[in-house]
């Protein structure tokens, strides 16, 4: 590889395009490039990455041998033009939809380094970086929302996770979902086989996208979309939407108030969708061997009888004598579970409503428990009559407000009738108005019997702001704040109703 004089190769200048190429000065091929210039290719697309976001000055240098990279390694150069959606790229190109999946999971460790796959990977790597994280100027159109929403799955299915699982507003199945679940496993690795630790990404990606998504979503004139039936098809549901749409319900009429119920219904059966799941692999109570088991061949338990009868074993006709038949018990213990959930309907609370509403649904269609559901912010407001249509109950809310969590007591109390076999989950951040009076009468509760649940707050990211004098005093109680995400509280509330 022959370079300019007196030029680097990591300069924006046409010395250094030709030297991140490969290319003779003179245009003729030169030599496979070696390790140094692959490095020097890399670093170019990042640095042409970090331009677009950052530094626009050195953009277009960085453009013309960022181009030249893509070229000579036979990527598309469509991969480069932020104004194309990573689903154009694909559609164009179907092979690189497996590169995409599971791209910036960690590697396998392995001896030497592959330069030419890192030179690859940095492309494709920046693609969906610029495409998510890249400017978005003046009002925000349905289409943009949608293009944008599109490119945060391919994203997160590069960090090994389901579209959408990481913007804190629906569970991940770990599958992706139609086209988007190739190399996606159930528990949520990506492609190259690696289980990404998000844990170490700094800042916390997903809080951070779904930021970005509530940022797009404010700044797009919805009530115009949601007019125009074919604006309002082209929108993906997305807890930023459906919180958008819940605070703004009131103020929608005729077909715009159809589209938004439209979109909080579709949502609402996918996050149903997976928390059934969830909740319905273990629901069944324990076994009651109080009750005699019922004789009859399909609970005839053969490997018992078997073990129990081998002294009749008769060796010279080789038979074995049965004198007693074991049966398996079937009869399940059906006690009566009463489970009342209270959520905090503040602004600060609002993706925690959606899950908890849902949840409360599914655990309403479950044999023998009784679900109770109060929304509360400085009034407080049973939904129960409409608890097992989180639809229905969700169009019932008031966002937002203050918190004043004794409002909500007052109407819990009266539906506990037998502490033992009542679940209280209390989901809020517990920034209160009156904390002192509230944190006794949940103490009181704990202490009578109830099993009680503090829970920060609900969402599939688990990141949320708990008041620190409750936390405190609910370690000390014997009853922990639960960290937030919604698999840990599907466990608690299993354990006991089963």
């Amino acid at each position: 590889m022959t370079q300019r004089k007196g030029t680097s190769a990591a300069s924006g200048s046409t010395g250094g395009s030709a030297a991140v190429t490969g290319e003779a000065v003179d245009g003729t091929p030169g030599d496979l490039p070696g390790a140094d210039a692959l490095d020097n290719r890399r670093q170019v697309l990042y640095w042409r990455l970090l331009a677009r976001l950052f530094d626009p000055e050195e953009q277009a240098a960085l453009e013309s041998a960022s181009l030249a990279v893509v070229e000579d390694i036979g990527l598309p150069p469509a991969l480069l033009d932020p104004q194309t959606s990573v689903d154009s790229v694909v559609q164009r190109h179907p092979e690189l939809a497996a590169e995409f999946d599971g791209l910036m999971t960690p590697e396998p460790d392995e001896d030497g380094r592959d330069r030419a796959a890192e030179v690859r990977r940095a492309a494709l790597v920046s693609k969906v970086l610029l495409n998510v994280f890249g400017p978005v100027s003046g009002a925000v159109s349905a289409g943009q929302l949608s293009r944008w929403q599109s490119d945060a799955g391919w994203l997160e299915r590069a960090l090994g996770c389901a579209p959408g699982e990481l913007r804190s507003g629906r569970p991940g199945t770990g599958t992706g979902g139609g086209s988007a679940g190739r190399g996606v496993s159930p528990t949520g690795t990506g492609g190259r086989g690696g289980t990404p630790d998000l844990s170490t990404l700094i800042p916390a990606i997903g809080p951070d996208l779904g930021a970005i998504e509530a940022e797009l979503v404010s700044r797009m004139r919805l009530r115009e979309v949601l007019a125009d039936p074919g604006l309002a098809a082209k929108l993906t549901p997305s807890m930023s939407l459906i919180e958008q749409l819940l605070r703004d319900k009131n103020n929608l009429s005729g077909v715009a108030l159809a589209n938004a119920k439209a979109l909080i219904r579709r949502f609402v059966d996918e996050v149903a969708q997976v928390l059934r799941t969830q909740v319905e692999k273990t629901t069944v109570g324990a076994l009651d061997r109080s009750v005699p088991p019922k004789r009859v061949f399909r609970n005839l338990d053969l490997d018992r009888t078997i073990w129990k009868n081998l002294t009749n074993w008769d060796p010279e006709q080789e038979r074995l004598y049965v004198d007693r038949l074991y049966y398996r018990h079937t009869a399940r213990k059906t006690t009566p579970q009463r489970l009342i959930v209270v959520v905090d309907q503040s602004g600060s609370m609002v993706d925690s409503m959606v899950n908890c509403t849902i949840l409360a649904s599914i655990f309403a269609g479950l044999p023998k428990v009784d679900v109770h559901l109060i929304a509360y912010d400085t009034q407080a407001l049973d939904l129960t009559p409409w608890v097992q249509d989180p639809f229905e109950t969700l169009l019932r809310t008031q966002l937002g407000g203050g918190t004043d969590g004794t409002v909500a007591m007052a109407l819990a109390q009266p539906k506990i009738a037998e502490p033992r076999n009542t679940v209280v989950v209390w989901i809020s951040d517990f920034y209160e108005w009156r904390a002192e009076p509230l944190f006794e009468s949940m103490a009181n509760l704990h202490r009578s019997g109830v099993k009680f649940i503090p829970v920060g707050s609900v969402t599939s990211a688990g990141r949320g702001s708990v008041n620190p004098w409750f936390r405190d005093r609910f370690k000390d109680l014997g009853t922990p704040v639960i960290s937030g995400h919604i698999r840990k509280l599907v466990h608690e509330l299993k354990t006991f109703l089963t």
